[in-house]
């Protein structure tokens, strides 16, 4: 049961991941978290993001958002750089993974999903069966029920190692 908690690895930042390598693998498609993992909690696009998903999308990558926030905060991040998401996402629930697979017409053993939290993003990736990557937070200032969450999440994080 712990191991839908278990990341397939970890890394600081989204920003080291060594996407190339994954691409060589037969990687094509990334299901990005937005708050947290690609910027701090609630904040928008900004320009190493984008310079990010770009860099992605030059390589071949589809790129999918999958978050559970409201559609106002994913249209504040997809601003400068379009790209196809779903809003008030569901995650742990593989539904809206499948959905994602679905939309960038790709098998779900050529897709990885990145985010920051094990109760959510971790377990929906493992839910749907996909490789899942766990970054460190970029900002600690969070709601309070994220934070709540993260205190939850050590005991498991600690029992997963």
């Amino acid at each position: 049961m712990l191991n839908k908690f278990k990341p397939d690895m970890e890394i600081e930042s989204v920003y080291m991941i060594d996407f190339a390598s994954l691409y060589n693998k037969g990687y094509r498609g990334l299901i990005f978290d937005i708050d947290n993992t690609l910027v701090p909690h609630d904040a928008p696009c900004d320009a190493r993001s984008d310079e990010l998903i770009q860099k992605l999308l030059d390589m071949g990558y589809k790129i999918f958002l999958l978050s559970n926030n409201d559609e106002d905060r994913v249209k504040l991040f997809i601003q400068n750089i379009k790209l196809d998401y779903i809003h008030k996402g569901g995650k742990p629930s593989k539904k809206n993974y499948y959905k994602a697979f679905e939309i960038m017409g790709l098998d779900k053993e050529q897709v990885i999903a990145v985010g920051d939290q094990l109760f959510t993003d971790c377990a929906g990736a493992k839910n749907a069966g996909i490789m899942f990557i766990k970054v460190g937070i970029i900002d600690k200032k969070e709601p309070p029920h994220i934070k709540l969450k993260r205190i939850l999440e050590k005991p498991v994080e600690l029992l997963t190692r």
